[in-house]
């Protein structure tokens, strides 16, 4: 025979015995069981995997719900300590303004106009801030005219020191009661030892009270 037919020829058997070896391995396998237990392997592995998924997605979830919840907690604790933080100043402010109408109560003596009220405080090294309270303790008393001079007094490089506010006596308008407050420059090394407090009517005095730091 030609070499073509032979080649071809050969070709065909060779083809045919590939053929019959793989059906004799597949059909070894069938026999075997293997293939049976492959597939069942990997609907296992399947099914397994989607649990695992499922668990995954169930943590994920989790961690976002505490990861909101923390947020908000911390976000409702620093609202809370705002309102504590405002309750607390409401509650200082609440107590200043009954003492200083505790203060407003008449008290006992013929005087008609007095000082009932005097405070003081360091602000810092270089200031010094008074608050004082004027009232009328007589019934409808009329009005007064006159003025307030707050002296400040103490000691200053071992001497004796005092300071006046400047820049000289307030003017003030007394109708039933008056409160007024303000601010004083001092040296830093001065060490304030007491505060007075004069109501003037011209040269007069008509109240005076002092208040020691």
């Amino acid at each position: 025979m030609p070499w073509p037919f032979r080649w071809v020829l050969g070709a065909l058997l060779l083809g045919f015995s590939g053929a019959l070896a793989v059906w004799a391995f597949e059909f070894g396998k069938d026999i075997a069981g293997l293939d049976r237990n492959a597939q069942q392997e990997l609907v296992e592995l399947r099914r397994e995997v989607q649990i695992l998924r499922t668990d995954l997605s169930e943590a994920q979830l989790v961690a976002n719900t505490s990861d909101s919840l923390l947020i908000t907690e911390r976000a409702a604790q620093e609202q809370l300590m705002v309102q504590i933080r405002q309750l607390q100043a409401d509650n200082e402010l609440l107590r200043s303004d009954l003492g200083f109408f505790e203060r407003l109560i008449p008290g006992s003596g013929s005087d008609a106009l007095s000082i009932r009220g005097l405070q003081a405080e360091r602000l810092s090294d270089t200031q010094l801030k008074w608050q004082v309270l004027m009232i009328q303790a007589a019934k409808n008393a009329p009005e007064f005219k006159g003025t307030l001079e707050v002296t400040l007094s103490g000691k200053l490089a071992g001497k004796p020191w005092s300071v006046k506010q400047a820049p000289g006596p307030q003017p003030v308008l007394i109708k039933g009661y008056l409160r007024l407050e303000g601010v004083v420059d001092v040296p830093a090394q001065a060490v304030v030892e007491n505060v007075t407090a004069k109501i003037l009517q011209g040269n007069s005095v008509r109240s005076m009270q002092s208040f020691n730091l």
